[in-house]
């Protein structure tokens, strides 16, 4: 018995099994491969058949068809199909190791090859299937960039060095499979110029296939190409320049030429004037194309010659720049290009509307439109003199010119550089300004006044006076600034109660100033600029202080409630006057209705009792009499009555105001003594103190301190003459000397005759 041995039995008769054999697996049939298949085989341990002898690890291939008989030396891997190639494919091989193909070419371990024969293609064992490559389409429109890995010969029988690049055309071929070695940059598309179009190519590639680096070739249409490896377009596909009548091309020659009318040399500049159409050689830069700028009477352009430099404006007529010429760009102030923006030339002005215009073409006259009523002032640093001009009216600014801009305060109360304007309104308008000033009875108030003004021109000399209103650059801070001085130094000098029964006429005479007739003057006037003040409006008047302005409220109030009691009473009292004097007439006219009847009563009854009658007659006249006469006394003591007691009201009303009035004053004074005590307690003792200082220095004596500053150094100098040391240095060793230094100012020290 053969232990751990295995044998393959085929058709045959049957068979029984031995003792110690046993039937491993099933009877299965024979494997039949099919055409364009194979089995892998492998060999698991060493044997010989009729042709071969196999080692173990041995593999190969079992190609179909045919039916495969198995052997217990042989193991089945697994079962390799053909690869189908297709037209235009091609399959990419690696050799696993070293072998020779079926095309008899010997291959080494790693190397790589392409088999391009249509049809199926079983690899071998020692062959590895890397990919499927299909082949580019090449037209007449499109053409593959390769570069190549390694040197090696191509499909068209060219040796190709490594790095080398070409295109593959459909000149070559009408399709193409990449070798191993090529690698496939890209496509390239065809190049395609019109009549109307051209192009210049850098690095051309020459005749013998090299690049030319540096030279550049000039293709004009109609062309069609494609750019070989290397080769660029310089800014691309260009078309003809076309120029119309009022245009014109700005040259310059890179190179020596000669042209149709001259020879050129580097660096010249020269212009080509339409109507033409113009295509420039490799020779020539166009720098830029230029038209003729239409230019009005308020318009205008900056040119800067390029040989001496000058700037200088052009405006009111068509203008062409020269080879030479260039436009200049004129840089204003940010404040200005600001100020510029706006329709009314201001900053800080709530009317101010922005332009909607876009960013300012700084080659352009700068153009400013003075407003009506004002002037601008504009300097020529290069004449080192300046110009006025009075609205309304067009400025235009020269090369070297610049607007003078104007810094104004303002807001309530004025702030120095808020407003920033380029013209100067010449009036007449007003200002606003608050000013706080304080009374002599220290009662401080806050004054809003309105100055009405205008500059003071002479027609007849208007550029001397033109200069002259410029001379202050903020005219509203040094006018508001000078009004304030003026009112505060004459509020100061009067008290509050005073001020608040005349305050406007001392607020005008301070500013304005008196005749010497007493009359107020009409005007102020600032001889530096011109500036006349015509007129002050003083809009309101407030206390500062809080507690001023409570208690000057509450006399108000009081004051007012007292007048509005008085002429109730006054009122009440009218009407109970005129009620007694209506009730009066009523009675004496219902005495008189009575008296009447009494009358025809007594002519009726007259023969009856004619002494009864003049009885009843005289004492009916009398008691009426007496009524009427206690009537018009009653009324006369109410209204005395009435009088009195609004006369007692004022008498009370105007005690409680100068008892109050006399209480704050009280307190004022009480105040100003105890500052008094203040001050004259740290006068007393800053003299207690330097009296103290000079007793002690008079006790010591100026001869006891000079001898007590001068005892530390003659102690030492005595100390060192004992020692018989004439100097001595300490140190502690962590601090460098300069030792030259030291020992020359030693020697130095020595006295010449001494050595």
């Amino acid at each position: 018995i053969r232990h751990g041995d295995e044998e393959i039995r085929f058709e045959q008769e049957p068979f029984p099994l031995y003792p110690g054999e046993k039937l491993y697996g099933k009877v299965s049939p024979l494997q039949v491969v099919a055409p364009n298949t194979a089995l892998r085989l492998r060999c698991i341990r060493d044997f010989k058949d009729d042709k071969n002898s196999r080692v173990a690890g041995d593999e190969w291939l079992f190609e179909g068809p045919g039916t495969y008989f198995p052997r217990v030396e042989i193991q089945v891997v697994e079962i390799v199909k053909a690869i189908i190639i297709k037209p235009n494919q091609a399959l990419r091989l690696r050799a696993r190791k070293e072998f020779t193909d079926k095309s008899g070419v010997k291959r080494r371990a790693g190397e790589e090859w392409l088999v391009r024969e249509v049809g199926a293609y079983l690899p071998y064992v020692e062959e590895e299937v890397v990919q499927t490559i299909s082949a580019y389409v090449l037209t007449d429109k499109k053409a593959i960039h390769l570069q190549a890995t390694k040197t090696f010969t191509d499909v068209f029988g060219k040796e190709r060095k490594a790095g080398e690049e070409w295109l593959v055309t459909i000149d070559d071929a009408e399709t193409h499979i990449p070798d191993v070695y090529e690698n496939v940059i890209g496509e390239v598309k065809i190049t395609t110029l019109t009549s109307r179009q051209y192009a210049v190519v850098i690095d051309p590639v020459g005749e013998d296939g090299k690049p030319q680096l540096g030279r550049r070739v000039l293709r004009k249409g109609e062309a069609v190409f494609f750019l070989r490896p290397g080769e660029r377009l310089e800014s691309g596909i260009q078309n003809v320049h076309v120029l119309d009548s009022d245009e014109a091309l700005l040259l310059r020659a890179r190179e020596s030429f000669k042209d149709d009318s001259s020879e050129k040399k580097p660096g010249d500049r020269w212009m080509i004037y339409g109507p033409c159409d113009y295509v420039p050689p490799v020779q020539v830069d166009i720098l830029e194309k230029r038209k003729a700028i239409a230019l009005d009477e308020n318009e205008g352009i900056y040119i800067r010659d390029l040989k001496t430099g000058k700037v200088r404006a052009v405006s009111g007529q068509t203008y062409m720049l020269s080879p030479y010429e260039e436009l200049w760009e004129k840089d204003l102030p940010a404040v200005v290009e600001d100020l510029l923006t706006k329709n009314d030339g201001r900053s800080n002005d709530p009317k101010a509307v922005q332009k909607p215009s876009g960013p300012r073409n700084k080659t352009q006259v700068v153009t400013y439109r003075a407003p009506h009523n004002a002037a601008v002032q504009i300097y020529d640093f290069k004449a080192k003199k300046a110009r006025v001009v009075f609205g309304p009216d067009l400025v235009m600014l020269g090369p070297d010119e610049q607007f003078t801009v104007l810094s104004l305060s303002g807001e309530k109360p004025k702030r120095p550089h808020v407003i920033k304007s380029l013209h100067l309104f010449l009036g007449p308008d007003f200002m606003t300004d608050i000013v706080v000033v304080e009374t002599s009875d220290h009662a401080r108030l806050s004054l809003n006044l309105s100055y009405n003004w205008f500059f003071e021109i002479s027609k007849d000399d208007e550029s001397k006076d033109g200069g002259k209103i410029f001379s202050v650059p903020d005219f509203v801070g040094d006018a508001c600034k000078a009004i304030a001085s003026r009112v505060r130094g004459s509020v100061a000098s009067v008290s509050f109660d005073h001020f608040h029964k005349n305050s406007a006429s001392l607020i005008r005479q301070a500013v304005f100033g008196a005749e010497e007739s007493g009359k107020i003057r009409n005007r102020f006037s600032f001889n530096s600029n011109g500036l006349v003040i015509t007129n002050i409006d003083i809009q309101s008047v407030e206390p500062v202080d809080q507690r001023t302005r409570d208690a000057l409220q509450k006399s108000v109030q009081l004051a007012i409630e007292i007048t509005t009691k008085s002429r109730e009473a006054s009122a009440k009292h009218e009407a109970e006057r005129r009620e007694q004097e209506a009730r009066g007439r009523l009675e004496r006219q219902k005495i008189t209705d009575e008296a009447e009847a009494e009358k025809a009563r007594k002519d009726l009854l007259e023969l009856q009792a004619q002494s009864a009658t003049v009885e009843a007659s005289g004492q009916a006249t009398a008691e009426a009499r007496a009524r009427a006469a206690a009537a018009a006394i009653e009324g006369e003591a109410a209204v005395k009555q009435a009088q009195l007691q609004a006369e007692a009201n004022k008498i009370k009303a105007q005690s409680d105001l100068e008892q109050t009035k006399a209480k704050q004053e009280s307190e004022i004074n009480h105040q100003k003594a105890l500052n008094e005590l203040e001050i004259n307690k740290a006068r007393d003792l800053s003299s207690i103190e330097a009296n103290k200082f000079k007793s002690v220095v008079d006790a010591i004596g100026a001869d006891t301190i000079k001898s007590i500053a001068q005892a530390g150094p003659e102690m030492q100098a005595q100390l060192l003459q004992g020692l018989g040391l004439k100097g001595f240095l300490i140190t502690d060793g962590n601090s460098p000397i300069n030792l030259f230094n030291t020992a020359g100012g030693l020697i130095g020290g020595i006295n010449p005759t001494q050595n």
